[in-house]
């Protein structure tokens, strides 16, 4: 197996709501009967808790600084997608501008953040990850303030965590997720951001 899968073949799985995973050294390609979703309207939920924790500025946050370090972040779990052919392929996607890291910093580091694939108006959330409590929901808040103002519609989460529903994350079955990507992508202005 080659050490990355092409840049353009991963786009054109995106744009067609495929995404792969690593699983015991071979990549699989997903394209899950229902679909999550983040809300960048009105319905995107933020708890009382995490308002306070946003309003003490608990971290530094910063954009495609450390991009290698939060994939690798995310990936320090007993199990993980993310092998050394995902890890090549992102940052390879990062470098030429279509994948980006929300970062939480703080004295001591690294905290916290999120990185995921931007096409014209529809983002596409990958992984997370925390050091330090709240590290990682506040960087998926910078992530939702940054679509909305850059006018992105679609924000997907692949698959629904109970974490991710605290925010307001929703599943649609795959035939409206098609509509909703192909709609974003038909009215996307940009890709890049920050």
């Amino acid at each position: 197996m080659s050490r990355t899968l092409p840049p353009e073949l991963l786009l054109e799985a995106y744009a067609r709501g495929v995404f792969p995973m690593a699983d015991d050294g071979e990549i699989l390609w997903f394209s899950p009967e229902r679909r999550g979703i983040i809300p960048l309207d009105d319905r995107f939920h933020v708890s009382h808790g995490l308002a306070r924790a946003l309003k003490r500025r608990p971290f530094d946050l910063r954009w495609n600084t450390a991009f290698r370090e939060v994939m690798l972040g995310c990936a320090d779990r007993d199990e993980t997608w993310i092998d050394e052919v995902i890890l090549e392929s992102y940052c390879e996607l990062h470098r030429l501008g279509w994948a980006h890291s929300v970062e939480c910093w703080d004295d001591e580091g690294l905290q916290g953040g999120l990185y995921g694939v931007a096409l014209p108006g529809a983002f596409f959330g990958e992984s997370m990850f925390s050091r330090k409590a709240d590290a990682s929901k506040i960087a998926l808040v910078e992530l939702v303030r940054q679509l909305r103002e850059s006018r992105f519609e679609l924000l997907d989460t692949q698959w629904i965590t109970p974490h991710l529903k605290t925010f307001g994350a929703y599943e649609v079955p795959r035939k409206e997720y098609h509509k909703l990507l192909a709609r974003a992508l038909l009215n996307g202005r940009e890709r890049s951001l920050r």
